[in-house]
Order: structure tokens, then sequence, then C-alpha cells
């Protein structure tokens, strides 16, 4: 089974934890790194300079298409990030759990 990782930012931490801890209990991911940070971006032609909040959502290949609906459909955001990193090497005790803690 193949790992991936998808990728998400909320602008505060308590709308990803919400979603974090309920897709880590129904199993449609392993893990969810969260980490403050810092961007800046255009937005209705303005640039902005925030604060939010970085999600890393590890799963497996067969969950990610559930795992995006799930995002889009809980997310706060009008345009929320929803980008695929494709793992091409995983050490093989990670990946043995990440298999065995998603459904």
């Amino acid at each position: 089974m193949k790992p991936t990782i998808i990728v998400s930012t909320y602008p505060d931490k308590n709308s990803i934890l919400q979603i974090s801890k309920e897709l880590v209990k129904i199993k449609i991911v392993a893990c969810v790194n969260i980490t403050k940070i810092s961007s800046i971006y255009a937005w209705q032609g303005k640039i902005e300079n925030t604060s939010e909040y970085l999600a890393l959502f590890k799963t497996t290949n067969k969950n990610k298409k559930i795992l995006k609906e799930k995002i889009k459909a809980t997310h706060p955001y009008d345009v929320p990030e929803i980008a695929e990193i494709d793992v091409t090497s995983i050490n093989k005790p990670y990946l043995n759990w990440l298999i065995d803690s998603t459904i």
C-alpha cells in the first residue's frame, strides 16, 4: 500500500484540531502534523500576511479521495488548499504503522 500526504492550511488551531481528531478516530488518517506558520499571499487584490496552521494529513493512497472530500466539506476557507504530496520513499516500520492505523 502506498502512503500519501495531503497538505492544507487553516485559519485557527480549533478548526484544524476538530477535523484532525475526527479523521484519526475514524481511521481515515494515521496522523496529522500541525504547526503554526506565517503566510504571505494575494487575496482579493491585497497582499495578506497572516498566521495560519499548516496541516500534514498522513494517510494511504486508498483513503486520499475521502480525505480530500472531508477536508473540502469541513474547511472554513472559501478556497482551501488541498495539495497532495506523492511519497516515493518511506521507512518500512513507519509505513507499517501508517497502514495499521488506517482503514
